[in-house]
């Protein structure tokens, strides 16, 4: 008999909690995702993450600390030596990730673009660092006029491609994506996640469509994910959860288009009488506030988070655990557009729970996939120390 028999992982994507002890290496002191949202704010208002206890892992402006909190509660910091989405879940489901993804400051080699065009048949413009939104507001007239590709990056290991629906099909585009994919697999490249980027509209009022879809690498070893699967557990993944892991260990995938429909299909996914782990990753916090620079943004969708917990915590059943966390920070008031590296909040709640307590500080995120491993019995992860003794 295992000790759970569904368990719930709600990543927040990029909610971090202040800076991890190695924030200097990364060029993130004084980095502090929540506190610094709290203080724009002048006051988070979160009631339901406090009564969890949030706010008792480390007081945050607005939350008030529980007397007794329904969770136990305690902070990760992040082992691996990156600060992107993809090290953080995979770091998360077990793995070490000791050689960071590139990134590309000053846009793509010019040998890759060339490979590019001449394997899709379109030109490329952009080739920058830029905002998705920013650049097919600059670039989406010549696109439409010439058919040309707009490639872009970020302060993460991503290239993106924009192009409009009624310019070049989705089909097309994922098609192209895949030929990026493949030619970004290549060790003097190694970008972590190839990203359609599908838009309409006209000139003046373009649109980003739901239609994004990521192409990640493939986790560099089996994950705690892969283990669940093979043993006949459900691996449930909402959200860009498959994407992440590129289908490994994943037996449904649900899509969803925003923070607020992946919690509508997370609490839709909690009336199947599942055996196994519902993986969620709310991506809103990270992509439309984070890496925008927008503290107000980013705090109305933590209030609007914790506004739809209820109906979470009122569907669990006596056999489950839910645990809620984030896999990086990015202040939304630091220097630049880039993650930070900072430690991020744990929360485990179940209805067994009488008082939740201070767990030990987790030295790396894979504590959470040993915990999934051991609650199931299936083989432990080469990294991570399982808390499940500690919350039961």
């Amino acid at each position: 008999m295992t000790t759970f028999k569904r368990t719930f992982l709600i990543v927040l994507d990029s909610v971090g909690i202040g800076e991890a002890p190695d924030a200097g290496k990364f060029n993130d002191k004084g980095a502090d995702t929540l506190g610094h949202i709290a203080e724009r704010m002048n006051g988070l208002n979160m009631p339901n993450m406090g009564k969890l206890g949030l706010s008792n892992i480390r007081e945050i402006n607005g939350i008030e600390k529980a007397d007794s909190p329904m969770a136990h509660y305690t902070i990760m910091q992040e082992a691996s030596n990156g600060k992107d989405t993809m090290t953080g879940h995979w770091e998360i489901m077990g793995l070490y990730i000791d050689k960071p993804f590139q990134t590309f400051p000053d846009g793509f080699p010019p040998e890759l673009i060339q490979q590019l065009e001449e394997k899709t048949g379109r030109k490329i413009i952009g080739n920058k660092p830029a905002s998705g939104t920013e650049i097919i507001k600059e670039l989406g007239e010549e696109h439409m006029e010439t058919g040309a590709l707009i490639v872009y990056t970020s302060a993460d290991s991503v290239l993106q491609i924009a192009a409009h629906e009624e310019v070049v099909s989705i089909n097309e585009q994922y098609e192209i994506c895949e030929i990026a994919r493949e030619l970004t697999k290549d060790e003097r490249y190694m970008v972590g996640r190839v990203i359609a980027r599908p838009f309409i509209g006209k000139p003046d009022a373009f649109e980003r469509t739901s239609n994004r879809h990521d192409y990640a690498l493939k986790p560099f070893g089996r994950t705690v994910m892969n283990e669940l699967k093979d043993e006949g557990y459900d691996v449930i993944a909402l959200g860009k959860i498959s994407d992440i892991y590129d289908g490994e260990g994943v037996t449904k995938s649900i899509r969803t288009k925003d923070n607020l429909d992946g919690m509508v299909k997370l609490v839709a996914s909690m009336d199947e009488d599942f055996h196994g782990l519902n993986f969620l990753n709310l991506v809103d916090f990270d992509a439309k506030y984070g890496h925008r620079r927008d503290p107000q943004g980013y705090g109305e969708a933590l209030e609007a988070f914790d506004q739809r917990l209820p109906e979470v915590l009122d569907k669990l059943r006596e056999d489950d655990v839910l645990i809620i966390t984030a896999d990086h920070g990015n202040d939304p008031v630091h220097h630049g557009t880039d993650h930070t590296r900072e430690v991020v909040p744990l929360l485990v709640y179940h209805k067994g729970i009488e008082r939740g307590q201070e767990l030990s500080v987790r030295k790396t995120f894979a504590d959470i996939g040993a915990t999934v491993a051991e609650n199931f019995k299936v083989k432990m992860p080469e990294h991570g120390e399982s808390f499940l003794k500690d919350i039961k």
